[in-house]
């Protein structure tokens, strides 16, 4: 199907990487727990997006260049590295910020825009997913296939939709959780210090990947 094999395959493996836990997850976790489901489904929909602009970046032929080029490589690292240190940073800072009444709840909460910009950018500005695409969806495409841009298109968008729905399950479980443990202030403070502190790690550790 539009020069496509094993299709089953695919759904598969993509769905067994979509329920594998990293950044996407750890962000749409910190935001469910904390500001609710409608703050997780956002960003789960802003990774999505931020999916998206890989898929096409893939069909285009963008991602060989970035696998070719140890420069453009290391500039996209370097920023997606320094965006996640922000990410990182800005959820320990508000965690620490003064509580404004004895009852309320220490960290700010973001506005539906900043959740779904910094989840798009959190997934756009990493090279890595990039070269995921490039490495995994090739494996699907048929090799005579009349249009392999519509192949990687079309698997793409297989892998996003499943994503998204698999994302927005977590978003709709950890918001469900949360409120049914009616965490107290202390701890979503905890918490958020621990997530901006897995962020910074992130940061760091992609600031520090080699070039393809």
């Amino acid at each position: 199907m539009f020069g496509t094999h094993d299709l089953w395959l695919f759904v598969l493996s993509g769905f067994l990487l979509n329920i594998t836990p990293g950044p996407d997850t750890l962000y749409i976790v910190g935001r469910g727990s904390t500001q609710g489901w409608r703050a997780g489904a956002v960003a789960a929909l802003g990774i999505g997006a931020g999916t998206l602009v890989h898929i096409c970046a893939a069909a285009l032929g963008l991602s060989a260049i970035l696998a070719a080029s140890a420069s453009a490589f290391t500039a996209l690292k370097i920023i997606g590295a320094a965006y996640l240190l922000y990410v990182g940073i800005s959820l320990i800072r508000s965690a620490g910020a003064p509580e404004a009444s004895p009852g309320a709840i220490a960290v700010r909460p973001a506005s539906i825009r900043s959740i779904f910009v910094q989840g798009f950018l959190t997934n756009v500005l990493n090279p890595k997913v990039a070269l995921f695409f490039l490495a995994f969806l090739p494996q699907f495409v048929a090799s005579d296939a009349g249009s392999k841009p519509l192949a990687f298109l079309f698997l793409g968008g297989i892998f996003d939709f499943n994503g998204t729905l698999w994302n927005l399950f977590v978003a709709w479980s950890t918001a469900r959780l949360s409120s049914r443990l009616a965490p107290s202030a202390a701890f979503k403070r905890w918490f958020s210090r621990c997530v901006g502190s897995v962020f910074v790690f992130i940061g760091i550790r992609l600031a520090l990947a080699h070039e393809p």
